[in-house]
């Protein structure tokens, strides 16, 4: 089932707030990074991961969208 869009507002300086029910769904908070990830549909954001989080996460030829699927179900 899909829900209401979640809408904010870009600033004249290209800055938004993530509405808190996003926040929520992402588990992000302040300090914390994104990942915009270009996808057949649009675009995905996401919490990126940190290297306490992914210790790979410096293999970035390893980081595209195919890679993703290939390996989401190791």
């Amino acid at each position: 089932m899909r829900t209401k869009p979640v809408v904010s507002k870009v600033t004249s300086k290209s800055q938004t707030v993530i509405p808190a029910v996003i926040r929520e769904k992402l588990g992000i908070g302040p300090g914390d990074s994104l990942r915009y990830v270009e996808t057949a549909d649009g675009i995905m954001i996401e919490k990126a991961r940190t290297m306490e989080d992914d210790p790979f996460a410096t293999f970035t030829e390893w980081a595209t969208e195919a890679d993703d699927r290939a390996y989401a179900n190791l």
